[in-house]
């Protein structure tokens, strides 16, 4: 009877999983979106707990170490939770990076608590070898190493990744690398198929049936590729440079997903499963729509560090003089202006100045002003970042625009205003064939009648090359941070 309500609970995650992923996709829906999914996981966490059962020697048994099961339950909510709470939104990319790697993490744990478990279980024969006590069938072989290397990548790249967003680790490019990298992955795809095809074939045949033995050359490759995939994670992503981190860290989310999914094949696990594949499929897409972003493959983005050592010829030609606009003039163009264009970059998620830009656009629609966003998919340091800093500061989702509808919209724009944006708004991903952003869609800024760009200072942007829209005739430079320059122009707003 548990095993039936079990099912029933994992269908009811599934379907909670299907549904939240559906509401995710519109920012007044995604918090519910994300409770739901949540729901479904703590029915399925519980209903594993209490209503898992197997057969053993002809009895009944169920999950043993409950109470180490339920203090990892608290202390990983607690953790969770607590850092939740407390990361600010320009961390949130690190946060997702290292949740991810523990996600991978969990896949290729599980893998080798299931190689351990056959091999523990299993009772030396005369020859040597171990014979299985349980079946293992090529599928189920194939599932675990999947999981194992899938999981380990994830794992290993996502904290590279993690340490790169952080600034603790460097871009690291070495001669060869490329090389050494693919000779790393077909010796992994090879000791992978070598496991595959032998684990069911060492068998013999006696009186009392077919047994299934495994050797030490087994214990050696699986443990071998769990060695070889971690050592891959890390050099994979330790030669991506800073512009590609949105479009890896959905790679590695979706690697995490795979692995999962593959977990779930081992555990025969529906919830599990259905969840992996929702992830997986998820962040194989989003993965596909940055790179059409970035108007680049996802082989160039692997093997291509973009970004690592870009500060290439473009980045050193002589751009001419910036001119510079002070807070009173800024205010007099927008406070006249018809229609005025936001476009956000990492820099307004440093200064956290959502809140004082959604006061801007308010106090500036009283007099009349029409204030819209343009989001470019690949602004900030993951995908949607942008649109999920806005959404904190309650902006009107309508008022956000993509970068085709934007760029249709800028022409008729009186003033567009970049806070900390940079690569997104660069032409020189149209112009400039020795760009390493060339061919790269951009928000088409330029053909706006002006345009006012916030920044720090004249540092290049993530990319590492310069812009050569903040030495055009129509554009102007006003320096400071940006919570600070919005909190002074919104006072000079409201004297005019």
């Amino acid at each position: 009877m548990g095993i039936h309500i079990l099912s029933l609970c994992y269908l009811i995650a599934s379907v909670t999983f299907i549904l939240g992923l559906k509401m995710l996709s519109h920012p007044t829906t995604a918090r519910k979106g994300n409770l739901v999914a949540a729901l479904g996981m703590a029915i399925s966490i519980f209903g594993t707990i209490f209503l898992f059962e197997h057969k053993a020697d002809g009895g009944t048994s169920h999950l043993h170490n409950l109470p180490l099961i339920f203090v990892a339950l608290i202390l990983g909510s607690v953790i969770g939770f607590i850092s939740a709470k407390k990361i600010q939104m320009t961390a949130m990319p690190e946060m997702v990076s290292l949740f991810n790697g523990m996600g991978g993490a969990c896949a290729m744990l599980i893998s080798v608590i299931e190689f351990y478990h056959y091999q523990h279980t299993a009772t030396e024969s005369a020859d040597g070898f171990l014979r299985l006590s349980e079946e293992l069938s090529t599928l189920s072989v194939l599932a675990i190493i999947s999981g194992l290397v899938i999981g380990s990548v994830s794992f290993a790249g996502s904290i590279i990744a993690w340490g790169k967003l952080r600034g603790v680790i460097k871009d690291t490019v070495f001669k060869g690398q490329r090389i050494v990298n693919m000779v790393l992955l077909i010796v992994i795809l090879v000791a992978v198929i070598a496991m595959v095809a032998i684990t069911p074939a060492i068998s013999t045949i006696s009186e009392s049936g077919t047994f299934l033995y495994i050797n030490t050359l087994h214990i050696n490759l699986f443990y071998g590729i769990l060695a070889l995939s971690l050592i891959y994670g890390v050099l994979f992503v330790f030669p991506i440079g800073g512009a590609d981190m949105p479009v890896v860290i959905s790679l590695l989310n979706s690697f995490t997903g795979v692995a999962a999914a593959c977990a779930g094949f081992v555990y025969n696990n529906q919830a599990m499963l259905t969840g992996g594949i929702l992830v997986g499929a998820a962040g194989t897409l989003l993965t596909i729509l940055m790179c059409k972003a970035m108007n680049r493959s996802l082989l160039n983005v692997i093997v291509g560090s973009f970004g690592a050592n870009a500060a290439g010829a473009s980045a050193s030609t002589d751009q001419g003089q910036f001119k510079e606009i002070g807070l009173s003039d800024s205010a007099m163009v927008m406070s006249y202006a018809k229609k005025v264009m936001i476009v956000p970059g990492y820099g307004l998620a440093v200064a956290q100045a959502q809140h004082i830009c959604h006061e801007l656009e308010t106090i500036l629609e009283e007099k009349g002003v029409e204030v819209k966003y343009a989001i470019h998919p690949v602004a900030g340091r993951m995908p949607g970042h942008m649109n999920v800093l806005l959404a904190e500061a309650d902006v009107n989702y309508e008022k956000l625009l993509e970068m085709e509808q934007a760029n249709d919209e800028f022409k008729t724009c009186d003033v567009v205003l970049i806070l900390g944006a940079n690569d997104v708004v660069n032409p020189a991903a149209k112009k400039d064939p020795a760009s390493p952003i060339y061919g790269m869609p951009i928000l088409e800024v330029e053909i706006a009648k002006m345009v006012i760009v916030n920044k720090r200072s004249m540092k290049p942007g993530y990319a590492g090359i310069e812009n050569e829209l903040f030495f055009q005739p129509k554009t102007s430079m006003l320096f400071g941070d940006a919570k600070k320059v919005l909190q002074d122009l919104c006072g000079e707003i409201k004297s005019i």
